[in-house]
């Protein structure tokens, strides 16, 4: 053995150490400013996002672009900013947003919201659920709505999202797993890979 050498197994042990190191840095300068996974626990989205629906959250779009319209985003809950929540962009900033009988208006217009899910069976008149505003959206902030509209604890009730509290972008799900089956039963393979519109 030369002297300066060290023993072949400590060498061995340094290198995956090392190794481990390494990979734990990237994965967290991965989830800090690039990418971050985020799993879908509420219906409030459906019939875009599922219960059980994972997805990866896109966080350098907003460094580039601000939010747009019709971006699903997930952000901090202002009401306890320990949970993530995820919505839809409806309102930018100096936007006018009202919604009459369910039907949502930007600007005096009526929005075309192919996306949107109105329960058939829920006929009850409720505000600001279904009836809300005119309200102008200020600067910085954002009116965001769940696509399950009969079903979604949004702006209409907690008011307008600040911008520094959106993570980023909801861009493509990588699994799906109805969450009422025993796995593996319930796997949604049609849903791999999806782009989130």
């Amino acid at each position: 053995m030369t002297y300066g050498t060290p023993p072949r197994g400590k060498g061995l042990f340094r290198e995956y150490i090392e190794a481990i190191l390494v990979a734990l840095v990237a994965a967290l300068l991965i989830r800090t400013f690039v990418a971050q996974a985020f799993r879908i626990p509420s219906g409030s989205m459906i019939p875009t996002l599922l219960v059980g629906d994972q997805l990866l959250v896109d966080k350098v779009t907003y460094h580039v672009r601000p939010p747009a319209r019709g971006d699903i985003i997930v952000f901090k809950y202002p009401g306890d900013e320990s949970r993530d929540f995820i919505k839809r962009i409806i309102g930018l900033p100096g936007d006018t947003v009202e919604v009459r009988a369910r039907a949502v208006y930007i600007n005096g217009a009526p929005l075309s919201e192919r996306y949107a899910f109105h329960d058939a069976l829920d006929h009850m008149r409720i505000i600001p659920r279904d009836d809300f505003g005119p309200a102008a959206v200020p600067s910085d902030k954002y009116f965001v709505m769940g696509d399950n509209r009969e079903n979604s604890q949004d702006s209409r009730f907690w008011g307008f999202l600040e911008r520094d509290k959106v993570i980023g972008r909801a861009f493509v799900l990588y699994w799906s797993r109805d969450v009422d089956h025993i796995f593996p039963l319930g796997i949604r393979w049609d849903r791999f890979g999806l782009l989130i519109e």
